[in-house]
């Protein structure tokens, strides 16, 4: 007669369970979290476009349209300046949140590598390499938007604000 084989103990099976249970949840969140970072950057960039693209008109408008509305030229220049500034603030914010949503992947990448490491097998999901980012989207929407106020700032200081007088 053959000797019998147990799995465990009805507890050691039941926390096993538990644990498998619990990790496939927080693997769902993990990938939820993920997708919702994905997300954000182009609703950061949307943001970004509308805000610059209004500002931008708002600062055309006023170029345009002060002699006959009867604002100083120190004033249109101050306006347009400030018009400027603000665009930039909201360029260097939306840049830094997209830097902020880089870091916060990198740490839900780590931990779903580690859950997988732990449940499925050593190796299972790479990690994700710093060296990698000139495949990121992130880095060249960070480079549209300094590119975009270094254009925007160029154009006013040459073209714009020399022709207010």
């Amino acid at each position: 007669m053959r000797p019998r084989t147990t799995v465990g103990n009805p507890k050691q099976v039941e926390k096993r369970q538990l644990d498998r249970e619990f990790s496939l949840e927080r693997y769902k969140y993990i990938l939820q979290q993920i997708h919702t970072v994905n997300e954000n950057v182009y609703k950061f960039l949307a943001i970004y476009q509308t805000l610059a693209s209004t500002l931008v008109a708002a600062g055309l408008a006023l170029f345009v349209g002060y002699r006959t509305w009867g604002i100083t030229p120190a004033v249109t220049r101050s306006g347009i300046v400030g018009l400027m500034l603000l665009v930039t603030v909201i360029g260097f914010f939306t840049a830094v949140l997209i830097v902020i949503g880089v870091f916060a992947w990198l740490d839900y990448r780590k931990e779903e590598c580690e859950l997988t490491d732990r449940i499925v097998h050593e190796g299972f999901r790479k990690s994700p390499q710093l060296g990698n980012f000139i495949r990121w989207y992130e880095t060249y929407i960070i480079l549209f938007i300094i590119g975009s106020l270094g254009f925007m700032w160029g154009y006013a200081l040459t073209v714009i604000l020399p022709q207010i007088h």
